[in-house]
């Protein structure tokens, strides 16, 4: 495991459950890798969209699935940096089925030198049966900090100066 990776498990919860909107949610950290993220989104009485079904509404699964793209796309920079969504398509296939926790698992395929484009899955437990899916891109709105970087002479084209 490279030395970023090891210091994104440590800041990856925070990352996430340190977002005031993914803390609102209930989000949670459950794992990252180079370019993979995967977070849960338990289920909540509070996010039902509707009564009657009981099924958790379509915004907090959008918000679950931005968050863990998000979240691939820093781990496939390789580097911690301000991100920005430049595009994120929603594809539902389905309906949560109530009282599941959602998975959202996402995968940063490419990087350019500032964009990154990640593919992603919400599934309530059988991937291969998604509620819904995802295609993003993300771009740096800022330095890319490498672990062991001095980010006081951090350059403004992307990297840090050592």
């Amino acid at each position: 495991m490279s030395e970023f990776i090891e210091k994104l498990w440590e800041v990856g919860p925070a990352l996430v459950e340190g977002t005031p909107h993914a803390k609102e949610l209930g989000m949670k950290f459950v794992a990252v890798d180079k370019g993979l993220a995967t977070l849960s989104l338990p289920y909540n009485v509070a996010l039902i969209g509707d009564p009657r079904s009981r099924v958790i509404a379509g915004g907090a699964v959008t918000t679950v699935l931005d968050q863990a793209c998000g979240l691939a796309a820093i781990a496939g920079f390789d580097g911690f940096a301000q991100l920005a969504t430049l595009s994120l398509r929603i594809d539902y296939q389905r309906s949560a089925t109530p009282g599941e926790t959602i998975i959202a698992e996402a995968v940063c395929y490419k990087t350019t030198r500032h964009v990154a484009f990640i593919r992603a899955t919400a599934h309530d437990g059988d991937p291969d049966d998604p509620i819904a899916t995802a295609q993003s891109t993300f771009m740096l709105t800022g330095p890319l900090y490498k672990v062991g970087d001095d980010i006081k002479t951090a350059s403004k084209d992307g990297g840090a100066k050592t």
